[in-house]
């Protein structure tokens, strides 16, 4: 399974905790950043991370910001993905399991290592249960078609 996982400056020693898990773990790994504590902007690193998890270039993704919110509402904002943020192991498979969500959010400062690795483990061996879940995935998916841009064969060509 591949792994994308992001992080700004605030989450930077927590990604590379997790990151060195995953890889023990037998995870391959996608890093997007960021690749030392020197500030940086979050949406710059959840952004292209979002976009690889819709893509399917990566199976699930992890980004860590000071609180993870800001992660999180930058991830939501791209069509296909759906970003939860969560601090502990309950929230984290039931993330998976009944909303299907592909990228966990999570906090640096509000959650310690092993909370975290908590958290990522149980997001990671939850499976989506489907079921009546389904349905309401699938108004999700419906509301972020609504919202996605169109293809470019279907774009007006400009005259």
């Amino acid at each position: 399974m591949r792994i994308a996982i992001g992080s700004d400056h605030a989450g930077f020693n927590l990604k590379r905790f997790l990151t060195d898990e995953l890889v023990t773990a037998g995870y391959e790994i996608a890093d997007f950043g960021a690749n030392s504590d020197a500030p940086v902007d979050y949406p710059d690193i959840a952004q292209p991370l979002a976009e690889a998890v819709a893509a399917h270039e990566a199976d699930l993704g992890v980004l860590i910001c000071s609180n993870g919110v800001g992660m999180s509402v930058v991830a939501n904002k791209v069509p296909g993905v759906r970003a939860a943020l969560c601090s502990d192991g309950w929230s984290a498979r039931r993330a998976r399991e009944h909303t299907d969500c592909n990228v966990l959010a999570l906090g640096s400062y509000a959650v310690g290592t092993q909370v975290a690795l908590e958290v990522l483990r149980a997001f990671l061996e939850a499976q989506p249960q489907g079921g009546r879940h389904a349905q309401r995935v699938a108004k999700i998916d419906a509301l972020d078609a609504r919202r996605a841009p169109p293809a470019l064969s279907e774009r007006s060509t400009p005259r």
